[in-house]
């Protein structure tokens, strides 16, 4: 699915911002959009939140597990 791609690519760029505050006191997102209180950082920082909690739904989701083709 492709909203899982684009939430999961969202998720590492959460992942990857949180880091580099925990590693080196480092907003990269406020950095890129000029500050935490930007509005287009705001709105990085939802879609992070928002991406990580429908990829909760992975857990619950059923996973078809392809069959091998029999010749």
């Amino acid at each position: 699915m492709i909203i899982d791609r684009i939430t999961l690519f969202l998720v590492i760029i959460g992942a990857v911002n949180w880091g580099s505050i925990g590693l080196f006191d480092f907003d990269i997102v406020a950095w890129i959009f000029g500050g935490q209180g930007m509005i287009a950082s705001r709105i990085i920082y939802t879609l992070v939140a928002i991406s990580g909690l429908w990829l909760i739904s992975l857990f619950f989701r059923r996973r078809e597990v392809p069959t091998p083709a029999l010749d």
